[in-house]
């Protein structure tokens, strides 16, 4: 049996724990996702190792482990390539191939989001045939890296798929999803005569039969896999979410995946990225940085305070994932400082209420205070006057609901979901607050409402605009242009930049140029709708 517990579980109990270790029951020692000691089981003692931070505490909790491996060092040299056919040039659609050490490497097969233009883009046939992949590495669960894998699987793909055990986790719950809405938008648009019916990209079936094919790694412990090593190092964006560095004689090489926001404090600091000869890095806010996370937090509370005074509803657009969570932490902990008024709070999700499962179970990737209110029994994430609404009918009756309250609900990006429908049903009101708390790609419903427009069209309907726009970015889970510059100062190589639109690459590859390091815009190897520019070196 094996047990996992935190250090400071393991400090505080641990004479019982050593007592279990000593009846054979495996006891790993572990923070932020991270094995960092061990009592008990066929290869340990029931003693905890010299250097287990239970007896001298580690200064950064997300550090890796000392590893026996032979380093690999940046050879200055590239015999290795990366091309990119998702996530180049624009944001979604994360989706890269790395040759290296005669293995052709997928890393992400995520959907196109944001525009009917890009959508379409999913149902496109493969620049790539399946036979060629040798494996598949994905470096986080949210569906614009990991969205179109089971079409992946679907049209032939069936060779490992390498994440971290809560990127598994996750994932299914995601995919699972995204194929029930798939087939209901698809059945509903049918019913209704639109021309606009795509069928689903991918079914149930098609989901299961890629999450057999999942196999683990671990944070910080090399995998050795034809003649290539990689390591997943945390990367602070969501539970699971992974950079990898590969390694082979052939050089180094480093996939950002999405780096966390470093100001906020639920999950830990992305770990630095190591010295490598090219790093693809994402570039979400390369042009900018975010506000202070205490205003963010202030913001947040003044426009809960003003919508409780005009009786209304404030609509949060919101991934299921992270930033859900997210928001119920800070609004449990503000209710708790008397910072802002008791309100009812309703996540209409259903996916939403089967990540907070994941979440305890990855309680241990995240920082130490959020750690301790799981040893003292109680949810980080949940406010005094909260509720999921799980069904169809639960959903339709906040329509009525009367006096101030707050909807969360999905999608984040507005491209499907029981938003819209609280947005149809809302947008009219004046009362009604809408804060954006994420991202909003161009062409979007979001970024509409963001620029002030008088009126949109849902479900083939147009509806006014009346309600006031909040837009909040303190709240984004990916790091702001100083977190990046911060994160790739130690590469020696190239970076290359990618998951950004090109404005923000543009100015983020000044920065990284101007002080004196080799960077350039990753070229897409498809079209990508709206951009003109060929990508490559800029000035």
């Amino acid at each position: 049996m094996k047990t996992l517990v935190s250090i400071a579980e393991a400090k505080a109990h641990l004479e019982k724990l050593l007592e279990r270790a000593a009846h054979g029951e495996e006891i790993v020692i572990v923070e932020h996702g991270v094995e960092v000691g061990r009592l008990g089981g066929a290869t340990s003692s029931a003693s905890l190792p010299a250097s287990s931070p239970v007896s001298a505490p580690a200064s950064s909790p997300a550090a890796a482990p000392a590893s026996s491996a032979k380093p690999i060092h940046a050879s200055g040299r590239q015999g290795f390539s990366v091309e990119s056919y998702g996530a180049a040039r624009t944001v979604t659609g994360s989706n890269h191939w790395l040759r290296m050490a005669g293995q052709n490497i997928m890393l992400d097969c995520g959907q196109f989001q944001g525009s009917k233009a890009l959508d379409e883009l999913n149902d496109q046939d493969w620049a790539y045939k399946m036979g060629e992949i040798d494996g598949f590495f994905l470096s986080h669960a949210h569906l614009d890296h990991a969205g179109r894998l089971p079409k992946l699987v679907r049209d032939g793909y069936n060779k490992p798929i390498f994440a971290t055990p809560s990127t598994r986790q996750i994932v299914e719950h995601l995919l699972l999803d995204s194929a029930k809405l798939q087939k209901e938008d698809f059945e509903r648009d049918q019913r209704k005569n639109r021309a606009r019916a795509m069928p689903p990209l991918f079914e149930e079936a098609d989901v299961q039969k890629a999450l057999a094919l999942f196999q683990e790694i671990e944070y910080h412990k090399p995998l050795e896999w034809n003649g290539i090593r990689v390591t997943a190092q945390v990367a602070g964006h969501i539970p699971g979410s992974a950079s990898l560095l590969f390694e082979s004689e052939q050089g180094r090489f480093v996939f950002s995946g999405d780096l966390g926001n470093a100001r906020k404090d639920i999950l830990p600091d992305p770990v630095p990225c190591p010295d490598a000869d090219v790093v693809l890095m994402e570039s979400t806010y390369g042009d900018r940085d975010h506000k202070p996370f205490e205003q963010t937090l202030e913001e947040f509370a003044a426009i809960l305070h003003d919508a409780t005074r005009g009786g209304g509803k404030v609509l949060i657009p919101s991934f299921a994932l992270e930033r859900t969570q997210d928001l119920l932490y800070h609004i449990a902990r503000l209710e708790e400082a008397n910072l802002i008024p008791t309100l009812p709070v309703f996540v209409d999700s259903p996916l939403a209420s089967r990540i907070e499962e994941t979440y305890a179970a990855a309680k241990y990737e995240f920082e130490p205070h959020v750690q301790q209110f799981y040893t003292s029994s109680r949810n980080p994430f949940e406010p005094r006057k909260f509720k999921y609404t799980a069904s169809t009918d639960e959903s339709k009756a906040l329509n009525n609901l009367e006096g101030p309250a707050i909807i969360i609900a999905g999608a984040g990006m507005l491209t499907g979901g029981r938003i819209l429908h609280h947005l149809r049903n809302n947008l009219g009101n004046k009362n009604t607050s809408v804060m954006i708390v994420g991202y909003q790609p161009q062409g979007g419903l979001g970024r509409l409402l963001i620029d002030g427009v008088d009126k949109v069209t849902l479900f083939g309907e147009s509806v006014p605009v009346k309600a006031r726009v909040f837009t909040i970015g303190g709240f984004s889970a990916h790091a702001d242009q100083t977190e990046l510059l911060e994160w790739s100062k130690g590469v020696s190589g190239e970076v290359r930049l990618v998951h950004g639109e090109v404005k923000s690459m543009e100015v983020l590859t000044a920065k990284l140029q101007a002080r004196g390091q080799k960077s350039s815009i990753q070229p897409a190897m498809i079209p990508v709708p709206g951009d003109t520019g060929k990508g490559g070196e800029t000035e």
